[in-house]
């Protein structure tokens, strides 16, 4: 089990976000988080990452116990996981290879000729080998998330955690940008991400879990229709 959260409370000093949280992600699962604006969608993903407390009978991450995590111990976390936000945050006063350089140096890549060739392999694989010296405001919204993902790809991540990827992309874009980070689940990575859009869940089944009133509730069933009864 790649997560597991048995019985978990979220909360900030002044109010739980989250509570009887049971949450679970495995190799190569795809899975979906919904739930209103201010459900604590947001808030499940930095705890994953190590932003938020965490209080829970079972807490774990890539075998890191997340209640008692260090500080100086997250960094070596997050290099086990890809991050991927839905306005990019991408470097802009540096090329689309000073960003992906910038963050494999600060991973502890020292060696220029391997960080060249891991930046060329992921470029490669989100389709923008021609991009390498375009800043990010030369290149389209679409664009500039498949760079965000190459950029969280960077460390072989076991799991992508991905907060709402498709939220600032037009229809089509949004779902190239799904059917690329399902690609990956399909090579064993695995992928949890927030969506608002669920007609995604309809088109690209997965895994569903519900934010509500302070609770999380897979509700997969709901979603993930098979064809079959589509056809009936």
């Amino acid at each position: 089990m790649l997560i597991h959260l048995s019985n978990a409370r979220i909360a900030l000093p002044e109010r739980t976000l989250l509570e009887q949280v049971d949450f679970q992600v495995d190799e190569s699962e795809f899975v979906y988080i919904i739930g209103k604006v201010g459900s604590g969608k947001s808030s499940l993903l930095k705890t994953l990452y190590g932003e938020l407390p965490i209080e829970a009978e079972k807490a774990e991450i890539l075998s890191y116990d997340l209640c008692s995590l260090k500080r100086k111990h997250i960094p070596q976390l997050r290099r086990n996981l890809g991050i991927v936000f839905q306005d990019f945050q991408l470097l802009t006063d540096r090329t689309v290879d000073e960003n992906l350089h910038f963050v494999l140096r600060a991973t502890g890549w020292r060696r220029r000729a391997e960080r060249e060739e891991r930046i060329r392999q992921v470029l490669q694989e989100v389709g923008l080998e021609d991009k390498l010296t375009a800043f990010p405001h030369e290149l389209s919204g679409g664009e500039q998330q498949r760079v965000a993902i190459a950029r969280a790809l960077l460390n072989h991540p076991r799991i992508i955690l991905a907060d709402e990827p498709t939220g600032n992309l037009d229809i089509e874009t949004g779902k190239q940008i799904i059917e690329l980070l399902r690609s990956f689940c399909e090579q064993g990575t695995a992928v949890v991400m927030i969506t608002h859009n669920l007609n995604l869940l309809q088109n690209y089944p997965g895994i569903v879990y519900r934010l509500e009133d302070g609770r999380v509730t897979e509700v997969t069933a709901e979603y993930n229709t098979p064809v079959f009864m589509e056809e009936a």
